[in-house]
């Protein structure tokens, strides 16, 4: 069998595949956003010694982090309608889902790059009068979000190309466009190598900047 790609126009490209890529990198993006905010929020509670900020914060970790994600994309698409009675779709429901997920994930990043920065700059901030939440937002985030920027960024490209589980709900994501092209032209194994040859251009792109960003947080330490 011969490969032919030429039913990839510009028109089938910005009729099919760019409607499902505009939506991976939204969902990207706002997920990355309120992942971290969230994962920041868990971070303090993990390291706080009250129990009752630590336990729920370790169990909410434990748990999204012991359970694949295409399960939990399938619980929150079945269970959300049960509950409250309203269908959000499948969009809506990928963007709860993966921001609730990956703020597990960035909650342990933002762990480890609150616990490299050294207690003695904290120290010096209550030394200086400053309440713990001024110190946490002026001293140590502002250092742990530097310190853990290549591996937040890392993530997030973890993060696009899990995407491409949402098509398990029918979200109209990159993957899913390449696959309506190869069900209307017949070329499934065309469609789904551009897709791959895509998902590694940008991803590997991604890759590269990440690594030039790494390099310039060592010169600046």
């Amino acid at each position: 069998m011969s490969l032919d790609f030429s039913f990839l126009t510009w028109n089938v490209i910005s009729t099919f595949i760019l409607k499902g890529l505009l939506f991976s990198l939204y969902l990207t993006l706002i997920a990355m956003i309120g992942g971290i905010l969230i994962g920041t929020v868990l971070a303090m509670m993990r390291l706080s010694t009250k129990k009752w900020l630590n336990l729920p914060a370790y169990w909410y970790v434990t748990l999204l982090r012991s359970i694949p994600l295409v399960m939990v994309i399938l619980w929150f698409f079945l269970l959300i309608p049960i509950f409250t009675g309203k269908t959000l779709g499948a969009e809506y429901s990928a963007l709860i889902t993966f921001i609730v997920f990956e703020a597990a994930y960035y909650s342990e990043i933002m762990r480890a790059g609150i616990q490299s920065v050294k207690k003695d700059q904290a120290n010096a901030g209550y030394a200086l009068g400053m309440t713990y939440f001024q110190c946490m937002w002026h001293i140590v985030l502002p250092q742990a979000f530097r310190n853990m920027l290549p591996v937040l960024l890392t993530q997030t490209i973890v993060l696009f190309q899990d995407t491409s589980l949402v098509y398990v709900i029918g979200a109209y994501d990159l993957l899913k466009g390449f696959d309506v092209i190869s069900k209307n032209f017949n070329r499934p194994v065309e469609a789904y190598l551009v897709a791959a040859i895509l998902y590694f251009t940008i991803c590997f792109s991604l890759s590269f900047v990440v690594r030039s960003i790494q390099k310039k947080i060592q010169i600046i330490r």
